[in-house]
């Protein structure tokens, strides 16, 4: 396994927070990614969610990456006062994410079924048997940072 890293939501200002938190942690985003960058007829986005954040990274340290998104409307806000965080395990192979996926997935609750994203990782995320949320992911085009 590559690492672990924590994931964020945010409904509406992943950008604003993650400049906040590039001043304290300094470094450089290694992705971002708007959620016009993936609309499709399969996914379609609306105008005033175009520019919201789909997924921005941010290296902490050596091994660390600290990753958020804004919340699409259509899914609710979050919640702010509850769990609004996820884990995010970086697999080293496709086989790797299938077995870490299904095994912590089992007695959970999938949210999203592991298979080839709009970006080009494999992942897929659910809420295991206790309640936490997980995305397991491959990227065979970044093997150093998410």
């Amino acid at each position: 396994m590559r690492a672990i890293n924590p994931w964020i939501n945010f409904n509406g200002n992943a950008e604003e927070a993650f400049n906040f938190y590039k001043s304290v942690f300094g470094g450089e985003f290694t992705r971002i990614i708007r959620f016009k960058d993936i609309a499709s007829d399969e996914f379609p986005v609306s105008e005033n969610e175009a520019d919201k954040i789909m997924h921005i990274s941010l290296p902490l340290g050596k091994n660390n990456v600290l990753i958020a998104n804004d919340v699409p409307e259509i899914m609710g806000p979050t919640n702010e006062n509850e769990n609004r965080s996820k884990i995010v395990v970086s697999a080293e192979s496709r086989e790797e994410a299938d077995n870490i996926f299904n095994r912590l997935s089992e007695g959970g609750a999938i949210e999203g079924p592991i298979g080839d994203s709009p970006w080009g990782s494999y992942g897929g995320m659910f809420r295991d048997k206790y309640g936490i949320e997980w995305i397991v992911e491959f990227d065979p085009n970044d093997n150093a940072r998410i």
